[in-house]
């Protein structure tokens, strides 16, 4: 339980991963908290409105506000960013996930505040390099799109600092899927909109190969359930307010399962949610990410093992269901 002049900063708070993080810290217990976006986007509002938190703050105004309240901040969760991968304008992401990545980083080591922060598996592009969370090969990916990028920039970024704060990750986040997401639109994750076109056409799109190696619908990713993903953060979370985090292990992570699945799957999965037969067709890929899109992704998880984390992931069919189920069907949010 969190002392009542402590509080915890979460960026991104309104948005899909922000909000479940949210419910997390508040089911275990955190209610101090200082949430942090833009909360003028209505159709965000039910993502975190139901939360309990101290303060919301938005986001260009989170520094100026610190530097007046001065309040007691015993970590920071940097989920905040701009996250769509086909937004080709950089300067956006230079000023959201790299310029206030910044900022945000440099509060937490001149207040000696942990900080933890969500990065990419964007940032590995087309793989070529595999997908080991090595330090040493940061410097040479070749992120695919502007996005990618700029996640990667802020990581080279942090790995050159010799200024930290006291304990720190940068999380590899792979595709994650999980209730919450429905303002995203056409950056949901293909479970948000297999499940609209079976609802409206009683069947689901999937893009065609454009590879000779791959079959259509089967390029493979490594997906995610978000409330696997938040519970990593806890566990970190909870070390670190322990002290019990071992400064050694400050750095990036992957964070996936380690299991790539096809997109076939994906889909199969959320009809089996429904209690409906698959019915899947395959259409062109949009020519304007057709040369950025990743084909396979698969997060070499050792890592974060080696640090400690023991906890099993969950299968895609059980977390397909349990977003389906629970949350798509009868309407909810976490």
């Amino acid at each position: 339980m969190q002392a009542q002049d402590q509080y915890i900063i979460v960026t991104g708070a309104a948005g899909f991963i922000g909000s479940c993080m949210l419910q997390f810290l508040n089911e275990q217990g955190y209610e101090n908290l200082i949430i942090v976006d833009d909360f003028g986007v209505e159709e965000k509002r039910k993502n975190w409105e139901s939360k309990k938190f101290a303060a919301a703050v938005e986001r260009y105004n989170l520094f100026d506000w610190l530097a007046e309240k001065s309040p007691r901040i015993t970590a920071f969760i940097h989920l905040g960013a701009r996250t769509d991968t086909t937004e080709f304008d950089y300067a956006i992401h230079q000023e959201l996930n790299v310029d206030y990545s910044i900022q945000a980083w440099n509060y937490c080591a001149s207040h000696d505040v942990p900080l933890i922060y969500a990065s990419s598996a964007a940032t590995y592009g087309a793989g070529e390099q595999g997908y080991d969370d090595d330090h040493s090969v940061v410097a040479s990916l070749k992120p695919l799109n502007p996005y990618g990028v700029s996640k990667n920039e802020f990581d080279k970024w942090a790995l050159a600092q010799e200024s930290m704060p006291p304990f720190w990750t940068g999380l590899k986040f792979f595709n994650v899927y999980g209730p919450n997401e429905h303002h995203k639109a056409r950056m949901a994750s293909v479970i948000w909109h297999s499940f609209n076109q079976i609802n409206q056409n009683g069947e689901v799109k999937l893009f065609k190969s454009h590879r000779p190696d791959f079959k259509d619908g089967w390029q493979l990713r490594d997906f995610i359930y978000v409330k696997d993903l938040i519970a990593v953060i806890g566990w970190m979370l909870d070390a670190m307010l322990k002290g019990s985090w071992e400064t050694a292990n400050n750095g990036l992570y992957n964070l996936g399962t380690g299991n790539a699945r096809s997109f076939y799957d994906l889909a199969a999965a959320t009809f089996k949610g429904l209690d409906k037969e698959p019915n899947i067709r395959f259409i062109d890929m949009p020519e304007d990410i057709r040369d950025k899109y990743q084909y396979f992704t698969e997060a070499n998880m050792d890592k974060l093992r080696k640090a400690g984390y023991t906890a099993p992931f969950t299968s895609l069919e059980d977390g397909v269901d349990d977003y389906v189920r629970n949350y798509l069907r009868k309407g909810q949010y976490y």
